[in-house]
Parts: structure tokens; sequence; C-alpha cells
């Protein structure tokens, strides 16, 4: 039922897009139709380009949604854990959040290069602030009386973090990474407008110079499909790993 739904949504939607653009009578450089984009992947010449690019940001965002994860995991847990690491870990936590991650893209790109690096460090910057908090924040709200009872069967302070505070954590650890999962595109795209030869952010930028609308269009809906489709992976993957977090019997039936 979930592939129906989804199959209908987007289908009105391009529905409702080719009736705008038929009775507005818009030009085509401004807002060209769903027909005419899906011209653009029956070319062959254009269909290859597309995939090109697509693979160079496929590739920023999953490694910065890894890195992002992995990172924010142990500062959360190294925060959780160490008091004298939480006192100096959080300001920086907050500061790194009072500075626009976006403002920092140009420094990046200058520090870093004009290749892969700079945009994995980019979306890596934005997934490491939500899966930190939403997983420090898990970890700290640990049901007290599974600690007492931990401490009173003689659990060491290591034993308490990797059997009772970490698993219980676990599920606002999954809302982290799946709020991570949908802003990860924003910092490769972002990081290849700033500066880049590759990417499906720089061929969005080309066309619009070149007046290429159509392709611009394609290469804005190849993104959008790789975030749903990522965001839709990854929401699988963490009900595989945490199927107590999944919906109740009602909601699975209406499904």
């Amino acid at each position: 039922m979930k592939a129906w739904r989804a199959l209908t949504i987007a289908g009105g939607l391009l529905l409702l897009w080719q009736a705008l653009v038929s009775v507005t009578g818009v030009a085509a450089y401004i807002l060209p139709g769903p027909l005419l984009v899906g011209r653009v992947f029956l070319d062959n010449a254009k269909l290859q380009l597309l995939i090109a690019h697509a693979v160079v940001t496929g590739s920023e965002i999953a490694l910065g949604l890894v890195l992002g994860c992995l990172l924010g995991c142990v500062s959360a847990v190294l925060v959780a854990s160490s008091p004298p690491v939480r006192r100096w870990l959080m300001p920086v936590l907050v500061v790194s959040q009072a500075i626009p991650v976006f403002a920092l893209a140009p420094a990046l790109v200058l520090w870093l290069g004009y290749g892969l690096l700079s945009k994995v460090a980019m979306a890596t910057l934005i997934i490491y602030f939500p899966v930190t908090a939403a997983f420090f924040d898990g970890l700290r709200r640990t049901d007290p009386g599974w600690l007492d009872l931990a401490r009173t069967m003689g659990g060491s302070r290591w034993r308490i973090l990797r059997h009772v505070r970490i698993p219980a954590a676990l599920p606002a650890l999954s809302s982290g990474i799946r709020v991570a999962t949908a802003v990860a595109p924003i910092g490769a795209i972002v990081g290849e407008w700033v500066g880049s030869s590759a990417g499906l952010g720089y061929l969005m930028l080309q066309s619009n110079a070149r007046l290429q609308i159509d392709v611009m269009f394609a290469a804005l809906l190849v993104l959008a499909l790789m975030a749903v489709g990522l965001y839709f992976i990854v929401d699988a993957g963490l009900r595989r790993v945490l199927p107590w977090q999944a919906e109740d019997g009602g909601s699975r039936t209406e499904e």
C-alpha cells in the first residue's frame, strides 16, 4: 500500500505541475512542464550526464552521513559519560550551531579544495549536531529505575553504559539519524554550489547559466528522488534494527 500511495501522490503532483504550466502559459525557460523535463531522461547523452553527476553527489551524501553519525554517536557517549568532557565539549557544540553552517562553506572549499572532501565535510557538519543532540538526550533520559537496578547488581559505569544506557537511547538515536538523513543532501548541494567541478548542484548551476532549464529541473528531480530513496532505506534499516520501535498493529494493518 505504501508504494501505491507514493505513486499516487507523485502522479498527483505531476498533474498539478502540468496543469499549472498549461493554465498559466508560463515560458519553458522559466518553468518547464513535466513532459519537457521527462524528455531529458529519454536523451541518452543527457541521461548519462545526470547519472555521472548523481554518483558524485550520492557519494558525498553517503560519506557525510556515515561520518556525521559516527562522530555524533562518539561525542554523545563522551558527553553523557564524562562530566569533565561535558563541561568542555558542550560549549563547542553550542558555538558550532550558533555559526550558520552555510557560512562555513566558502572556507571549507578554500581549505579542502573543490573536490569530494569539502562537500563531505559540509554534509558531516550539518548531520553531526542532530545525531549528537538526539543520542545525548536519549542517554541522559534513561529510566532511573534501570540504572539503580544495574548498580545494585554491581554493574560498573562502562557496563551500565553499554548494556543499559545505550540500548535505552537507541530509539532517540534513530530519530536523530532520520533527521540527519533528511538534511544530508543540503550540505552536499550547498558545497557544490559554492565551488565544485561535478555533482548535481554543479550541474544545476551550469544548466541555469546556459538556460537549459529542463536539465536543471531534471537534476533537481533526481536529487529529490535520491533524498527520498535514502530516507526510506535508512528508515527501513532502523525499523529492522529496532523492531520494538515499529508502529503498532493498527497502523501496520492500515498500511
